[in-house]
């Protein structure tokens, strides 16, 4: 019954990712390409957070 209130990690770091992947295109789209591989690194890194958390939900 109390589920329903619990906050789901998942989420929260799809959403960051999510994030971090439009601000990486939108320095690809201005040019600036170091700052477009330092973002999908860290991009890269909350997936490989997150895949577990996704292959748990189902």
């Amino acid at each position: 019954m109390f589920g329903l209130f619990k906050s789901d990690p998942a989420k929260k770091l799809r959403k960051q990712y999510n994030a971090k992947l439009e601000a990486a295109m939108q320095a690809q789209r201005n040019g600036d390409i170091r700052t477009y591989s330092m973002l999908t690194q860290e991009a890269d890194t909350l997936w490989k957070q997150l895949e577990p958390l996704e292959k748990q939900r189902g």
